[in-house]
């Protein structure tokens, strides 16, 4: 049986194995494992790709966002505005320091937080909005900018998922996603577009105050050794890590290509097929594909059970809305209150998607896939 992954990590290293392996043997020479040129190094370049001013790095993805709420001074029971679907550690961090979480439903079409519901949200106590990137595409970055200057609202960018992706704004141009908020974090998961080979994350922003802020922050609220003007944590991406994700960012661009290609590869052979439903592309937004996410109108689990069969791994992200988890019921939410989200919670599927996929190896997960729906036909047929 065949064994298909939903992310090809070893064939990845594979192709950049000396690259890899000589930025790790430097590091290990030079005995500086944490902070260091390699450090320096990897983030200047990210600053640069991005065209951003300022590039923070911390230890995960996580804290990014822990520590840019952080930064913005915010009190205990303020509102921070965000999606119901996406993974959990958006939502978390704000409980994390007290703030409430405030849902708003998404775009039955992106998936993104819903940019017309937004305001239907605010609140005397809202502070601040996180749009979610989701599966490699934009929220509608442009109307959400518009409607934070009017009631004056941070907005926090949580792009682990779409590293490399523009913004297409209506003036015609365009901006790395990321970019646009007052802050944006990353994600340097293993499993990412840009991925490490253990945890990493960073923070951007193009504000020099804030930026100020958001390293004291990750280093103990400490701007001089020993003396803390913050209350702070200890967040750092080690130089090894930054060492891998320096060489690796150099790919970056071949890798998100080879990601669309695929996407365009499955497009194609699934577009037209009953109860299927390709993911749509934001026309504001380019793709970069972290996931290949197609719903389905017939049973998801037969559909995964007959795909693991073959060996085919599948991905549900995410089987539960964040506001039907059972950490986030004091909140007062119900079944009910998000619709869309609920809805693409029972009907979601990501097939494999990663830089090292090849049409024969995709064309087996198309036509098994067309199989164990047309089997669910035929028993609700019978």
């Amino acid at each position: 049986m065949r064994n298909i992954p939903m992310v090809d990590l070893k064939g990845q290293y594979d192709r950049i194995k000396p690259e890899i392996d000589q930025a790790l043997a430097s590091v290990i020479d030079s005995t500086i494992f944490i902070g260091g040129g390699n450090v320096r190094n990897f983030t200047d370049r990210l600053a640069e790709y991005l065209q951003v001013n300022h590039v923070i790095p911390c230890a995960n993805g996580t804290d990014a966002l822990q520590i840019a709420l952080m930064a913005l001074d915010l009190k205990p029971g303020d509102e921070v505005i965000t999606t119901p679907f996406t993974f959990v550690a958006t939502a978390e961090v704000i409980a994390l320091l007290r703030l409430k979480p405030v849902f708003v439903d998404v775009n039955p079409c992106t998936f993104m937080i819903d940019e017309y519901r937004i305001e239907q949200a605010i609140t005397e106590k809202t502070r601040c909005i996180i749009p979610v990137h989701l599966f490699g595409q934009a929220s509608n970055m442009e109307a959400i900018m518009q409607i934070a200057e009017r009631h004056q609202i941070k907005v926090i960018e949580d792009n682990a998922q779409a590293i490399g992706a523009d913004f297409k704004f209506s003036d015609g141009r365009h901006q790395k996603l990321g970019t646009i908020g007052d802050i944006g974090t990353t994600s340097f998961f293993p499993s990412k577009n840009l991925g490490a080979y253990g945890d990493g994350g960073a923070i951007f922003t193009n504000d020099d105050e804030l930026a100020a802020k958001l390293r004291m922050i990750c280093n103990h609220g400490s701007k001089v050794r020993y003396y803390h003007a913050e209350i702070g944590v200890n967040s750092r991406l080690d130089a090894m890590q930054a060492a891998i994700l320096n060489v690796k960012l150099g790919h970056l661009p071949d890798y998100n290509n080879r990601r669309l290609a695929a996407a365009d590869f499955y497009d194609a052979q699934l577009k037209d097929v009953p109860g299927v439903t390709v993911p749509k592309r934001a026309k504001y937004s380019t793709h970069v594909f972290h996931q290949y996410t197609l719903i389905l109108e017939q049973n998801r689990d037969e559909v995964v059970q007959a795909l693991k069969e073959k060996g085919i791994s599948t991905g549900v992200y995410y089987p539960v809305p964040l506001h039907l988890q059972e950490a986030y019921r004091g909140d007062g939410y119900k079944m009910g209150d998000f619709p869309v989200a609920e809805q693409l919670s029972k009907k979601v599927i990501s097939l494999p998607m990663h830089t090292e996929l090849t049409e024969e190896t995709q064309l087996f997960i198309v036509d098994e896939l067309k199989k164990a729906l047309q089997l669910k036909n035929d028993l609700i047929t019978k």
